[in-house]
């Protein structure tokens, strides 16, 4: 019988997973990670805590905590500072995923003799046999792991209803980390999920769903920042040099924001310079904020090359459905374009070390850069880059 981890949240989605891999006839263990407390406020890590335990005693399943709040101080909260320092908007939910649970917590769930971790996210992995597949190696750390079944390949498919669909979050996994990984509602619709929580009794099956701070809680990100990014009160000005308010710092905004700001309602972010605090704003047209084309770096692959240019449609948010647009690789690039080094490259395959560029076919609205740009053939997610 195949041991499996899997993670325990306050979501029902998280219970129904663990439900489903018993019916499934796995040795099931569960996990909750504390990866941070809140100094002060509405912290719910305790909270949340608490009800994985009631789910893990009403599934007759034990459940082990892993308290990574060190490695995530590290590699996640590091890095949400660092790049609003520099006007970066990260998308902190990618790299959680890529850096904290595929990967230091994986690493873990292995050493304990698990061979998978299993997670409650609205994806899909698909495996199939391939005739001839180099081994494919995933640098953690300093030690090389080599996929267990070099004759196999694993794709990262959408799920079905694209408006929940999860794979944007999870398109920094490669080979290895798709292989030991189990996806148990990936096949299934959000009611049919809600459905067996409420048919089976559970004790988080009326729960609301979160739309938090991956491991962070209940708490705005702006007033997160302010805990070690203290404000910076100025003038936000018009790109003639009107001025229309106040902001508290430049690095707590972003393009086409316009929130915490009390704008008019024709009027949004187009352009920050954090060096001299300056916030500057403009109509929703602008052109700013309305772009086709796009840079990336920090680009990652989950299996096999392609040629360029190559045509994918692709989305720069979550909830975004993907769109239309051709990815075109350069020869070089601009020296203005350098790629800046990242905590993430040690874990990820790579395409070669040049500028690689989504071109869109219609414009898109408020492309912050630091945000993650992924692209897809059809329902496979074929792997992502950061926005310069």
């Amino acid at each position: 019988m195949k041991k499996v981890l899997i993670g325990l949240s306050w979501w029902v989605d998280s219970a129904v997973a663990a439900y489903l891999l018993k019916q499934q006839w796995y040795n099931v263990t569960a996990w909750f990670m504390k990866n941070y407390v809140a100094p002060s406020g509405n912290c719910t890590t305790y909270e949340d805590a608490e009800e994985a335990i009631k789910v893990a005693n009403f599934l007759w399943i034990e459940i082990i905590s892993f308290d990574l709040q060190k490695e995530y101080d590290e590699k996640i909260l590091h890095y949400i500072y660092e790049g609003y320092k520099k006007w970066i908007t990260p998308n902190p939910d990618v790299l959680c995923n890529t850096l904290i649970k595929f990967d230091v917590f994986l690493k873990k769930a292995l050493d304990l003799g698990f061979d998978y971790i299993a997670t409650w996210h609205y994806a899909r992995i698909d495996e199939s046999k391939v005739e001839s597949l180099k081994s494919i190696k995933s640098k953690k750390n300093s030690t090389t792991w080599w996929l267990d079944r070099p004759d196999r390949l694993y794709r990262l498919l959408m799920w079905k209803d694209l408006n929940k669909d999860q794979s944007y979050f999870l398109s920094g996994l490669n080979q290895f980390q798709l292989s030991k990984s189990l996806f148990p509602i990936g096949w299934m619709s959000k009611p049919e999920v809600r459905a067996i929580a409420s048919q089976i009794q559970l004790p988080n099956a009326e729960r609301k769903d979160s739309q938090w701070l991956c491991f962070v809680g209940n708490i705005p990100i702006k007033k997160f920042l302010e805990q070690k990014l203290p404000k910076k009160i100025w003038s936000t000005i018009t790109q003639d040099g009107k001025i229309v308010g106040q902001h508290d710092g430049a690095r707590f905004y972003t393009l086409g924001q316009r929130q915490w700001l009390n704008l008019a309602p024709d009027l949004f972010v187009t352009h920050i310079d954090v060096k001299k605090n300056i916030v500057t704003v403009g109509p929703r047209n602008d052109a700013a904020l309305n772009q086709k084309i796009v840079h990336l770096q920090n680009r990652h692959r989950i299996s096999k090359k392609y040629t360029f240019p190559l045509e994918i449609t692709a989305k720069i948010r979550y909830r975004q459905i993907p769109q239309p647009a051709t990815l075109v690789q350069s020869p070089k690039s601009p020296s203005s374009l350098k790629s800046i080094k990242s905590k993430v490259r040690d874990m990820m395959t790579w395409w070669p070390d040049d500028l690689m560029t989504i071109s869109f076919q219609e414009t898109q609205r408020s492309i912050p850069p630091g945000q993650v740009a992924v692209a897809y053939i059809d329902d496979e997610c074929i792997g992502s880059g950061t926005i310069q």
